[in-house]
């Protein structure tokens, strides 16, 4: 079918002025958020309802045309940024939020639905979602969904999969499942809404889910304690789970990246001083003592590794700090265009990973500046690289990380996917059956390969090499 017969179907089908093709409206939707993924789309379609995504897909399955599913555009491994000629389909107008089951403890969302929305209506209801991140005013859940998104509070509720009990969406066909009947134990054949969580769109189209929510507890104290070393900040967040149950997420960041974000954003320094590394965390009520913050303090106080710390318990006071970690992201794409690696180290290696990384990196970029922090509950470390796109040009920096990830046990994608980005290493932690059958699971579901297609699998060609 030609280009302009098929643009005049999906017209039909969504609307004139939800078929993008002018340059400029369609530049928002063609590179995504790191500036290193781009390309030039046949067209942006927008759809509102789950019969208009069906039928979309449908008609692009019988051109032949390729599309990509997109939510809020904030991923950083180029699984919903467009291809040269292909379909981007945008799910933002797909946002309703509800209803909400306060005794089933589940709300329903369409896929472009905000985090930040979806964490207003179950907090509406004295619930909560159980993920936070720094991009909830943009991120939506279809693409939290899709890329099995983790964010700050993964170590006590975990990352996407476990948050959702349901979902819908539209395969390579056009047709639709729907797996959101609401109860908890259901084992009638193979978990599809599993399978469609973290795949990227690459076997559907996620629609909507359904959310499985939590009953929140109060955070009485946020502490942002200075250390020397990534192991005195395990010894402390060790020290503080032995002594508490109600730890409810852990960040750690250098002064380098905090050095960024006090420049850029022009924030209040937390400290005399400078001091190497940072431990940042939440401390929730579980235990319902009456001196958990004096407790805190004094358990703080008496190790010998913490250099400094602020305890702080007032909803103000608790933002500023954790801005010092969630603003890193935008100061550093501030200061250039880094090379950014998303990955996990067994605890146990955290410390080797970091004495070898830098070694490791400046072997292929001489000139490469490490940023680094994470999620250190999980050994999450979001490795950010300056100075060093140039060297990756053809996947050198990426590689020499990677391998290094792989050589110590660890995951090369924490939470941020495989998308364009990483399928080339993805042999590195998984074997060619794991490949073989992931490749069969693709065939079967999307048999023509119109769903985002070279994203996650790399091509048989290249796990050879």
């Amino acid at each position: 079918m030609p280009a302009v017969d098929l643009l005049a179907g999906l017209r039909e089908i969504v609307g004139d002025t939800h078929v993008v093709t002018d340059p400029d409206a369609v530049a928002p939707y063609a590179q995504d958020w790191t500036r290193r993924w781009h390309g030039k789309p046949l067209a942006v379609v927008r759809p509102a309802t789950v019969a208009q995504v069906s039928a979309v897909v449908r008609a692009c399955a019988v051109a032949g045309v390729p599309l990509v599913p997109q939510g809020g555009n904030t991923g950083l491994v180029g699984a919903g940024v467009p291809q040269d000629g292909e379909v981007v389909l945008s799910l933002t107008r797909l946002d309703s939020v509800g209803p909400l089951d306060p005794l089933g403890r589940t709300l329903m969302a369409g896929a472009g639905a905000t985090l930040a929305q979806t964490q207003r209506a179950a907090r509406s209801a004295g619930l909560d979602i159980g993920l936070d991140f720094s991009a909830r005013d943009t991120a939506t859940v279809g693409g939290i969904a899709a890329t099995n998104a983790g964010g700050e509070r993964v170590m006590r509720h975990g990352a996407a999969r476990f948050r959702i009990r349901g979902l819908e969406a539209v395969l390579a066909d056009g047709s639709v499942v729907r797996r959101m009947s609401g109860v908890s134990k259901d084992n009638t054949g193979y978990d599809l809404v599993q399978l469609m969580i973290g795949s990227e769109g690459t076997l559907g189209v996620i629609t909507a889910v359904q959310l499985d929510l939590i009953r929140p507890h109060k955070i009485v104290g946020t502490a942002l304690v200075a250390v020397r070393t990534v192991d005195d900040a395990l010894t402390v967040l060790r020290a503080v789970q032995h002594e508490f149950t109600g730890l409810e997420a852990a960040e750690f960041f250098h002064h380098d990246g905090l050095q960024l974000v006090l420049e850029h954003e022009r924030l209040a320094r937390p400290f005399d001083r400078p001091h190497p590394l940072y431990l940042l965390f939440d401390l929730a009520d579980d235990d319902g003592r009456p001196d958990t913050l004096e407790e805190l303090t004094e358990l703080l106080a008496g190790l010998d590794c913490v250099r400094d710390v602020v305890l702080v318990s007032t909803a103000a006071d608790r933002r500023r700090l954790w801005e010092l970690r969630e603003l890193q992201t935008e100061a550093i794409s501030a200061e250039g265009v880094p090379v950014k690696l998303d990955v996990a180290l067994p605890l146990n290696q955290l410390t080797v990973f970091e004495r070898r990384l830098a070694a490791v990196v400046r072997s292929v970029a001489r000139h490469a500046v490490p940023i680094l922090f994470g999620h250190i509950a999980e050994g999450n470390v979001h490795v950010n690289l300056l100075n060093a796109v140039e060297e990756d040009a053809q996947g050198a920096v990426t590689e020499a990380v990677l391998d290094l990830v792989a050589s110590l046990g660890g995951s090369i994608s924490a939470e941020h996917g495989i998308g364009l980005a990483n399928r080339r290493w993805l042999p590195l932690t998984r074997s060619s059956a794991d490949m073989t059958a992931m490749r069969a699971i693709k065939q079967a579901l999307d048999p023509e390969g119109i769903l985002s297609p070279g994203r996650m699998l790399p091509d048989p060609v290249e796990t050879r090499k």
